[in-house]
């Protein structure tokens, strides 16, 4: 028998029978390399004679998304069921398709999520991704049956496990496909919606201190008593207006750093922000960088953001922080009396105030050249893949082709 972290979550006899509502799948998240499809496939590894209710629903769900992939052959003689005491399940599984070709022996953990976790070497980072989209599922009501599996040797000697994902399993009528079912195009979510709203309030942000910061620099409202005219209080409803969204920026980009350690989202944790972490990552860098330029007419597949796209963010972020720093700078320049704002004001006291002024407008324009270069390259991209990257930004996710390879995550479907 397979456990989960809720003893009530399982019936103690066969999904549907005995008065129990039925097992259902909700979903399956991949971790490793292997595709979600993959995991539940390892999820299913159990005795074709099972009569485990989770053995049985994941089972079903597998033959309904992919009936292209086979269960596990795995034998009565091949499990240990879990216990009590040992809150996962341990199978012996046989020529298992990794994809590209390869099978291997594997042996695969089954079970609750802190059980699974204390057999598997993984890093904290990982374990703290796994974890927040765990607790996401059960307070949705799922459970999660994570899975982990080891390569078997030579002399039947086991290697260590790797975690790979984990399947949601719950009570009652399914919720939704895991994969769309069988087609030659899969939909895969990819930004959250959180990202989303910062990254249009960002746009609106950004356009705003565009426009008051322009009209600051160089005003339209000018007093003119001695021709008759008057302005009022004009431009000091600008100013409000500019340092109103400059609040409003930091905001959002304090809420940034946070989800950056905090996110149940790998695409937003802190390790994206430098991307150049092994040599085939300079490789891919320069083979997107050829393709921009037309040199190269494909370049490598990535899920998120490509190197070129990250260390672009990445710098753009420095950027902003830059801005911010210098804008504050001015800012404080009418609260000297103010031993805080005298202190964000020192870069003025050091190089004069008209001089960190023209950093100040320098820097904005240098940003709208990056947005100017993100929407061009944003809808050439979308042009030339079709996948709708550009509506992801809207919807949150893509359409990719099943049995692509991404460079930052496992095989599409």
């Amino acid at each position: 028998m397979t456990t989960l972290d809720h003893p009530d979550a399982i019936p103690a006899g066969p999904a549907g029978e005995g008065g129990y509502p039925p097992l259902t799948v909700g979903g399956a998240y991949t971790i490793g390399k292997l595709s979600s499809s993959q995991v539940m496939a390892l999820a299913a590894a159990a005795p074709w004679d099972s009569s485990d209710p989770v053995d049985a629903a994941v089972a079903k769900a597998l033959r309904a998304e992919r009936p292209d992939i086979p269960i596990p052959d795995v034998g009565p003689w091949d499990v240990d069921p879990a216990s009590p005491q040992r809150r996962y399940s341990v199978a012996r599984t046989r020529s298992f398709d990794m994809g590209g070709g390869e099978t291997s022996d594997l042996v695969v953990l089954r079970g609750e999520l802190n059980a699974v976790l204390a057999k598997v070497k993984t890093t904290r980072e990982t374990r703290a991704v796994l974890k927040r989209n765990a607790a996401h599922n059960n307070r949705a009501g799922w459970r999660p049956l994570l899975v982990a599996t080891a390569p078997v040797g030579p002399g039947d000697q086991v290697g260590e496990f790797t975690l790979q994902g984990f399947v949601t399993i719950g009570i009652g009528a399914r919720q939704g496909e895991v994969l769309g079912g069988p087609s030659n195009w899969s939909r895969v979510n990819v930004w959250s919606i959180s990202l989303r709203f910062q990254h249009w309030l960002n746009v609106a942000v950004i356009f705003t201190l565009s426009c008051t910061g322009f009209l600051i620099m160089d005003p339209l409202f000018r007093s003119s008593a001695y021709e008759g005219e008057q302005t009022g209080f004009v431009m000091g409803w600008i100013r409000f207006v500019h340092f109103g969204a400059a609040f409003l920026w930091v905001v959002i980009g304090l809420t940034r750093i946070v989800s950056a350690f905090t996110s149940r989202d790998p695409h937003l944790r802190w390790p994206v922000f430098w991307p150049l972490k092994k040599k085939q990552d300079v490789r891919n860098l320069g083979q997107v960088v050829q393709h921009y330029l037309f040199i190269k007419h494909e370049a490598p597949l990535y899920l998120g953001h490509n190197p070129l796209q990250q260390l672009a963010y990445t710098g753009l972020y420095a950027l902003c922080a830059v801005q911010m720093g210098t804008g504050f700078a001015l800012f404080g320049l009418y609260h000297q009396s103010n031993w805080f704002w005298a202190l964000i004001s020192t870069p003025c006291h050091w190089f004069g105030v008209p001089l960190v002024r023209l950093f100040h407008s320098i820097i904005m324009f240098l940003i709208w050249c990056f947005v100017i270069g993100h929407v061009y390259l944003a809808v050439r991209a979308d042009s030339l893949e079709r996948h709708g990257g550009i509506s992801s930004m809207i919807n949150g996710g893509v359409w990719l082709r099943r049995g692509a390879q991404p460079v930052d995550a496992p095989e599409i479907g």
